[in-house]
């Protein structure tokens, strides 16, 4: 395994490190499994949130023994800082621990300076010893931008992968710039992305860049267990797979981040949004069920409020989106009746 550090916090951290969202998935035997052999195997970076369910828990149950040989991340969306520190306390108490490594602010619209009473909970928590850094996760490269050059955060959390763009790339400058420790969230893009070696390889090009790899199955882990033993070298072909995902990708398309949601007629936007892609990237049965045609079929009941497009980061056109991809789940099923 290798290590680097994580900007200012001079924390030592796996360049290979649990992204803990999917765990809330599988049961916590299961989970318990897999955050063990990550551990096992040198990873010592964990990343949660407390909008995971009981991602927290299963951690806390599965890791608390080693609790000092590694460094959790949890995250709240608290509005207010007395639900900030609400939220701290039952993380803790998930956790099974006394202090968290880092708390993130979890995807504030906008930058929260000292006269915000969250920023203000978290010094009040760092100063009490139940947090040790503070940070923040955003998919608005601007208020990501402003965090690192702040100096108020020790830690900025984005999305990143083979496919970000060059304006989005900047970031890992600045955050080396500002000494700001960089964790790339959704370096496959939510499953878009379908060969974990390169994008494995595009990542690990940045010393400075620390992918949370999501992981709900062992083979998942193993796969990139596996690529950290033996790191890929970005070569002329997988340059060239990066390519063709960016010609395909780039741009316009859906990054599942979910501020569009909720959405008033029950569109399970963050999936629909994506789903021509999803079916020419994934496996396409699982898919077509009945249930899934169900929950496309009221992208035909859009009121068209327009809530989804005002709310998303990447100002696209969910609503004409949305219809695109309908007509495409369409087809889709056509060809295969």
């Amino acid at each position: 395994m290798q290590y680097t550090t994580l900007g200012r916090t001079g924390l030592r951290v796996s360049r290979t490190s649990f992204g803990a969202l999917p765990i809330q998935r599988v049961s916590i035997a299961e989970a318990g499994v897999l955050l063990r052999k990550a551990y096992d195997h040198g990873v010592n970076f964990f990343d949660t949130a407390r909008a995971y369910t009981d991602s927290e828990e299963k951690i806390g149950a599965a890791l608390s023994d080693v609790r000092e040989r590694i460094i959790i991340a949890t995250k709240s969306g608290a509005s207010t800082g007395a639900e900030l520190t609400a939220h701290l306390e039952t993380s803790l108490h998930n956790l099974r621990t006394d202090y968290v490594d880092i708390l993130q602010l979890h995807t504030p619209p906008a930058l929260a300076t000292r006269e915000d009473d969250r920023y203000e909970a978290m010094l009040a928590a760092q100063q009490a010893g139940k947090i040790r850094f503070i940070g923040m996760t955003n998919h608005r490269l601007d208020v990501v931008r402003q965090a690192a050059a702040s100096e108020l955060y020790d830690t900025v959390q984005y999305p990143l992968s083979a496919i970000s763009s060059e304006e989005d790339l900047l970031l890992i400058d600045e955050c080396r710039t500002h000494n700001v420790g960089l964790i790339a969230m959704k370096g496959l893009c939510g499953g878009l992305l379908t060969n974990a070696t390169t994008a494995f390889a595009f990542l690990r090009q940045y010393e400075n860049v620390v992918p949370i790899w999501g992981v709900q199955r062992e083979a998942e882990l193993d796969e990139f267990l596996a690529l950290e033993a033996n790191p890929p070298v970005l070569d002329a072909a997988l340059w060239a797979e990066i390519a063709r995902d960016r010609a395909e990708l780039a741009g316009n398309f859906c990054r599942a981040c979910g501020y569009c949601l909720p959405c008033p007629a029950g569109i399970p936007i963050p999936m629909a949004a994506r789903m021509g892609l999803l079916l020419r990237r994934m496996p396409a049965q699982p898919l077509l069920s009945e249930e899934w045609q169900q929950n496309m079929a009221r992208i035909e009941q859009c009121i068209g409020c327009g809530a989804c497009a005002s709310r998303c980061p990447y100002n696209l056109d969910t609503p004409r989106l949305l219809r695109d991809m309908l007509s495409e789940y369409k087809a889709m099923l056509h060809a295969t009746v």
